[in-house]
């Protein structure tokens, strides 16, 4: 194979429409431009979005919504899911090995939903009241 034999495939290269050519091919005269008017001139181009000076639309309607930056990186966690923690101690580390949270999480919060069926030691994770109340009637401790 050599670089002057290298060919596009069939159908690549669509070969260019041929308009202005006569009355009979149906692309002649105006060339499906219509009759003047800023889109029949060369060079005649608008803004996207532009609506001869009205307000455009997206400028009409309302901003709503936010999408916080710090969502990437803070997880919550219920506690019936530590269940599937291997071992007693659960932090960070531990939630990431056991797939609970993504890798690139910084900030795990454990909330009230469900029970823990064995006593474990939460350390360096977020706590909400009513887990902490669950974890300690299972024998468990939370520590900062």
């Amino acid at each position: 194979m050599y670089l002057n034999t290298i060919q596009s495939a069939y159908g690549a290269r669509k070969k260019p429409k041929r308009v202005g050519r006569g009355i009979g091919s149906t692309d002649g005269k105006t060339c499906g431009r219509g009759h003047k008017g800023q889109k029949a001139r060369s060079g005649g181009f608008h803004k996207v979005g532009f609506e001869g000076g009205q307000m455009p639309l997206q400028r009409r309607l309302p901003k709503v919504g936010f999408t916080s930056h710090l969502k990437r990186f803070t997880s919550e966690v219920r506690i019936s899911e530590l269940n599937k923690v291997n071992g007693d101690l659960i932090n960070l580390e531990s939630l990431i090995q056991s797939n609970i949270v993504p890798v690139f999480t910084k900030k795990v919060k454990l909330i009230k939903s469900g029970i823990i069926s064995r006593s474990v030691t939460v350390k360096g994770i977020l706590v909400t009241e009513g887990a902490k109340a669950v974890i300690v009637a299972a024998g468990g401790k939370v520590e900062a």
